[in-house]
């Protein structure tokens, strides 16, 4: 995922948590806000709580490769976070991206 497409400071996640609302189901939470620009961003925030570095490095690398790949299908405007839940160790590639997708959708007919 490019750079301009990613959430990368502490301050533009404060932001985003302190004014954004928040979309979930049972794998995910994404806080979406507003963000005045042609493009979204997406960050994704993932506590040690999680897992070690290996585990929490592989669903970040399994969450940017589906926005990467469904990147069309996202609202535009709008910076995100995705928070991954605990049950998300456990499921496969397609789970994941199905779960996502699911947020995506919900997203689009809200905002």
């Amino acid at each position: 995922m490019e750079k301009e497409k990613r959430l990368r400071s502490n301050r533009d996640f404060r932001i985003v948590y302190k004014k954004g609302s928040g979309y979930f189901n049972r794998n995910f939470t994404f806080v979406v806000k507003k963000n005045n620009l042609p493009g979204s961003r997406v960050g994704f925030s993932i506590t040690k709580k999680f897992g070690n570095a290996v585990t929490r490095n592989k669903i970040k690398r399994r969450l940017k490769e589906i926005f990467r790949l469904n990147w069309n299908s996202l609202i535009q405007g709008y910076d995100i976070v995705v928070i991954p839940k605990q049950n998300t160790k456990e499921l496969t590639y397609q789970q994941l991206e199905k779960s996502c997708m699911h947020l995506i959708r919900r997203l689009s007919k809200k905002v």
